[in-house]
């Protein structure tokens, strides 16, 4: 197995004495390993816009989170090779295991390695740097190198 990125660490800044501090400094510790290798950080959420920015909303790392109702979700998402995960490659027509909806519309930002966005009709290669603007269509993500990908992604409750 290809060498596992470690798990990010969180810096969180606020207000004392109406002077701007580091509130919290420390790896994160709400991260989840769905699938052998495939790690998911779930770093903040909201639940609200205007975003409260005096609180901390506790949340659930789930392989499908439900977006609060006008909130969002922040998400660290390591994704090791497909081989890693036992997937073979697949013959034309065959729909990835891992093809799911979301109803939320995503910023996800590739931040090291590559991956295929896998859609219905289509499919194309991302590199560090891409952007998806994923819109709460069905989607797979497809790790055909040798090494992790990794992605940041924001999750915005969506209609």
């Amino acid at each position: 197995m290809s060498q596992i990125p470690k798990i990010p660490r969180r810096i969180v800044t606020g207000n004392k004495n109406g002077k701007s501090v580091i509130t919290e400094d420390a790896i994160v510790n709400n991260v989840s390993e769905h699938f052998p290798g495939l790690i998911i950080s779930d770093i903040w959420a909201t639940n609200q816009m205007p975003v409260d920015l005096s609180k901390e909303l506790k949340i659930e790392n789930t392989a499908m989170p439900e977006t609060p109702a006008h909130g969002s979700y922040f998400r660290y998402v390591s994704i090791p090779p497909d081989k890693d995960l036992g997937i073979s490659p697949l013959e034309k027509g065959q729909v990835h295991p891992l093809m799911h909806k979301t109803d939320t519309l995503d910023y996800i930002i590739i931040l090291s390695g590559e991956i295929y966005l896998i859609l219905e009709e289509e499919e194309t290669l991302l590199k560090a740097g891409d952007i998806v603007i994923q819109r709460g269509t069905n989607h797979a993500w497809s790790n055909r190198s040798a090494t992790y990908c990794i992605q940041l992604a924001v999750l915005l409750d969506a209609k």
